[in-house]
């Protein structure tokens, strides 16, 4: 299994400068304009930005964090070893179960909604407009594509 860490990658001062608050058991809140976006991820088909809200998501422990992604994005077949709670903010996430990427299949996520899938659930997901997630957890935080040619951190 590869760790998130990949996912955080790049991330430096952004990321260590917002979750230092939290760290000190002192309220943090951000405004829409605070929130730093950065390039996405390896573990991700590229494409998304994130913005990590709290916590170090390579690590034993709650984090938070947002993916910004255009519109037509898709994330191939995966699993995760722990829960995934994702709220959507903005736009239209879509998610299919199962280890084919079947769009008919999928379940329609509006701005708004709020969902969690079991550890090891085989998903995928795409998104209709620009969209952002919100998601959080408990760290380590692993994504494992169930075809290893799906993996952008896959060197040919």
């Amino acid at each position: 299994m590869k760790h998130f860490i990949t996912l955080i990658a790049g991330i430096g001062i952004a990321a260590s400068a917002l979750s230092q608050t939290s760290e000190k058991h002192e309220a943090s809140i951000y405004e829409s304009p605070q929130i730093k976006w950065q390039q996405g991820p390896a573990a991700l088909p590229a494409g998304a930005k994130l913005a990590l809200l709290e916590g170090d998501p390579a690590k034993d422990g709650p984090f938070t964090l947002r993916l910004l992604m255009p519109d037509g994005y898709k994330v191939p077949p995966h699993t995760h070893p722990k829960v995934e709670h994702v709220t959507v903010i903005s736009g239209t996430f879509n998610l299919g179960m199962g280890e084919k990427f079947d769009e008919s299949t999928g379940h329609e996520m509006p701005a708004g909604t709020f969902g969690f899938w079991p550890a090891g659930m085989k998903h995928f997901a795409w998104v209709k407009g620009e969209t952002i997630i919100q998601l959080h957890g408990i760290g380590p935080w692993t994504i494992n594509y169930l075809n290893p040619a799906d993996d952008p951190r896959r060197k040919d």
